[in-house]
């Protein structure tokens, strides 16, 4: 007796007709169907459509320009293009998975609703060359607007710290009281961190500024094309230098997201203190209702979800990191269809890092800072003991034997719960005659703030200059 046939083999299967595909010609056989969904990418890459359509409006004027073409058939193509876009900005544009991709879908499309002209749209170039331009102009518009979205979160970080160049709070190493700071001289440094974030988005801008199209397959084109015309249609510098590296380069989407991911890394490190500062136990900030959570159990509760769901999305964009650098990194030269694999981690960090930059400039812009209670946390902890120990220094004493002296003074204080303040005179001329009744003064909390005078110090000085400086960098980009 035959036995029946078990597992997937003898399962019919729906056939994708591969010789309806626009570059079927030389297939008898029909792909599966399930695999030819699963290796469709339009579910994805059809928000490359504008800058798909954008570069196949060049394409053509360039071909036309250069008589490769007619003008009437560029004509064609563009009206007809132009009229795809409108569909698919309405709403009325069908994708479908059997023309694969975006350049497909679009140019399947352009071919049904212009005829023969729209066939000759694919003269002098590849899809290979085609979606490395269209991630480009892609990438370059969300560059620009994440910039704006530093360069608001900046110029707010210099509006909250103009408010509190003198309000004194812990400065931490180790996560315990370590010198008293301003804070605005620490929003500051948070400051600093966004500006270089701008920054590295700027310079994922210049390295996504050669233009790919024109490249062909891998190796150039017989036609005689004006590659510059090109670029310079599509807002690019220049045309790239090698068509093997041009369509085989994924260096500025590689770029972009490891500038996200340190980003991110700064926004998870602001959020985290911001949560400890709204806990009780800091009671340095609070959030606002607009960016707050509460339990479904305890009626008491407000949570810094916001905050929280960014330091938790920080993860997300480290992982489209590895994942694009473990896509490229045994790929030989040139095109690879694992190279489809670039567009997802590129979407999901530009997606993550801009909400996550707008919830968290609308966070903080609402977030209530106690400058009482940063104050009163300050005095804690003998935050002014480099201060004591400099005290003597200045006096005298070499630095090292005042860190000693100082240091047991502390473990005196501790045992006998006294703070620094609090010690006898009498005391401390026992324990060195260069104590004077102006250590009162030195070891004043506001008083060591306001003494790092060094240039990229703490006191308030030092901030406004730093405040200033942001203020000019902030107009020149305005």
């Amino acid at each position: 007796m035959q036995k029946k046939k078990t597992g997937t083999s003898g399962t019919k299967k729906n056939k994708a007709p591969q010789q309806s595909k626009l570059w079927g010609g030389r297939f008898s056989a029909d792909m599966d169907g399930d695999t030819s969904a699963w290796a469709a990418s339009i579910s994805f890459d059809k928000r490359l459509y504008r800058a798909d359509i954008e570069g196949s409006v060049a394409h053509a004027a360039m071909l036309a320009k250069q008589g490769i073409i007619s003008a009437d058939d560029a004509l064609q193509i563009k009206s007809g293009l132009e009229e795809i876009l409108f569909e698919i900005e309405s709403g009325d544009f069908n994708f479908t998975d059997e023309d694969e991709d975006i350049h497909m879908n679009i140019e399947s499309a352009l071919t049904k609703k212009i005829g023969e002209a729209g066939k000759r749209l694919h003269t002098a170039r590849s899809r290979n060359d085609q979606v490395a331009t269209d991630e480009k102009i892609w990438l370059k518009e969300e560059l620009m607007a994440l910039a704006y979205e530093f360069t608001k979160l900046r110029a707010l970080l210099v509006d909250i710290a103009e408010e509190h160049t003198e309000t004194v709070m812990p400065g931490y190493t180790h996560l315990q009281h370590a010198q008293p700071v301003s804070l605005g001289f620490h929003l500051m440094a948070y400051y600093q961190m966004f500006t270089r974030d701008e920054k590295r988005i700027w310079d994922v801008y210049l390295s996504a500024g050669t233009m790919p199209l024109g490249s062909g397959a891998l190796s150039g084109t017989p036609y005689d094309i004006d590659r510059g015309f090109t670029s310079d249609e599509l807002g690019f510098a220049v045309p790239t230098a090698n068509a093997m590296d041009a369509v085989s380069d994924r260096d500025h989407i590689i770029e972009f997201i490891s500038a996200a991911a340190i980003a991110m890394m700064h926004l998870s490190r602001f959020c985290e203190e911001l949560i400890l500062w709204n806990t009780s136990e800091f009671g340095f900030v609070e959030m606002s209702d607009s960016y707050s959570t509460g339990s479904s159990i305890m009626p008491q509760k407000k949570n810094p979800d916001v905050a929280e769901l960014i330091r938790g999305k920080t993860g997300r964009v480290y992982g489209d990191l590895m994942a694009i650098l473990t896509a490229m990194k045994s790929l030989p030269l040139a095109y690879n269809k694992d190279m489809q694999e670039d567009k997802e981690p590129m979407f999901d960090a530009a997606d993550t890092l801009m909400g996550c930059m707008k919830a968290f400039t609308g966070m903080l812009a609402t977030t209530v800072f106690d400058a009482d209670a940063m104050k009163a946390s300050a005095k804690k902890g003998f935050m002014n003991a480099t201060d004591a120990a400099d005290y003597l220094a200045a006096k005298g004493m070499p630095f090292r034997k005042a860190h000693e002296t100082i240091g047991k003074l502390v473990a005196y204080c501790i045992e006998e719960n006294l703070s620094l303040e609090e010690v006898p005179m009498e005391l401390l001329k026992k324990i060195s005659p260069l104590f004077d009744e102006g250590f009162a003064d030195a070891i004043d909390i506001t008083a060591c703030m306001k003494a790092k005078a060094s240039p990229g110090g703490t006191a308030p000085e030092r901030v406004k200059e730093m405040i200033a400086a942001a203020k000019g960098e902030l107009g020149s980009t305005e």
